[in-house]
C-alpha cells in the first residue's frame, strides 16, 4: 500500500472510522495531513477505488467508513511495527518449506547432540530437521540471532570425527514447539533448520512450497 494512502487511512481510523462512520470534509483531512484540499480529495478517491473505505456524499461533508480491506491494511501495518518492538524478545521468519539433503537425520541421531538437546531444550528431537527457505534479505535476522546469542550446544568427539558446536534458539513453527539450530562455523544461509519433538511435516500437514512462519524466542538479557 502506498505510504500516503496508509497515512490517510490512519487519520480516518484515529478519527473513529474503524467500525464506525465519521463525517468529515476533504478540507479537514487536508489540514490533518498538512497538504492541499485537492491532494486530500485525490487520496480519498484512491482509497475508495481500492475499496479501503466506503464513502457517502453530503452537502458539505462526506460520511466515511473504513472497510474490511482497509482494516486488514491497518492490521498489517500494526503487525510490522509490533515485530520491530518485539525484537528484544522474539524474531519472526517467514518462508516456505523445502526438502533437505537428509543430513539432518544423521546429526540429530548423534547421542552427543541428543543429550544436550534434552538438557537445554527439554525435548528429544524427532530424527531429522525441518527446513525453511527464507529470502536473502532475511539473513540479516540470522546475524541478529548470533549477535544476541542462544543456547550453546558444545562440540564433541567420537571415535570417527569431531562434531561442531551449535547455537539453539527455542522456536515455534506455525505454532508448534521446536527450535532452530545454527552451526557456529557455518555461513549465513537462506535455509533455516528446525528441530522439534514432533514430525513437523506430518503434524502441520505441510509439503514443499507451503508457507511457514517460524517464531524464534530470544533469551532475556
Amino acid at each position: 500500500m502506498k505510504p500516503y494512502l496508509l497515512q490517510m487511512l490512519k487519520e480516518i481510523a484515529l478519527l473513529g472510522g474503524v467500525r464506525n462512520t465519521i463525517e468529515v470534509s476533504s478540507v479537514e483531512l487536508a489540514d490533518q495531513l498538512n497538504t492541499s484540499q485537492q491532494t486530500a480529495s485525490r487520496y480519498l478517491l484512491e482509497l475508495d477505488k481500492k475499496e479501503f473505505i466506503h464513502r457517502e456524499f453530503g452537502i458539505k461533508k462526506q460520511r466515511i467508513t473504513i472497510t474490511d480491506n482497509g482494516l486488514h491494511a491497518l492490521e498489517d501495518e500494526y503487525s510490522q511495527y509490533k515485530q520491530i518492538f518485539d525484537l528484544e524478545s522474539k524474531v519472526c521468519f517467514k518462508g516456505v518449506a523445502v526438502s533437505g539433503m537428509g543430513e539432518g537425520k544423521y546429526y540429530t541421531n548423534q547421542p552427543g547432540y541428543i543429550q544436550q538437546f534434552q538438557q537445554l531444550l527439554q525435548f528429544t528431537p524427532h530424527p531429522g530437521t525441518f527446513n525453511v527457505e527464507i529470502t536473502p534479505i532475511e539473513r540479516n535476522k540470522l546475524r541478529l540471532l548470533k549477535n544476541v546469542g542462544g543456547l550453546e550446544i558444545e562440540e564433541f568427539t567420537t571415535k570417527n570425527r569431531t562434531f561442531g558446536s551449535v547455537l539453539c534458539f527455542p522456536a515455534s513453527v506455525n505454532g508448534v514447539k521446536g527450535a532452530i539450530v545454527l552451526p557456529r562455523r557455518s555461513h549465513y544461509s537462506t535455509i533455516i533448520e528446525v528441530i522439534s519433538p514432533h514430525y513437523l511435516r506430518e503434524r502441520l500437514a505441510i509439503k514443499d512450497g507451503d508457507p511457514v512462519e517460524v517464531m524464534v524466542f530470544l533469551k532475556k538479557k
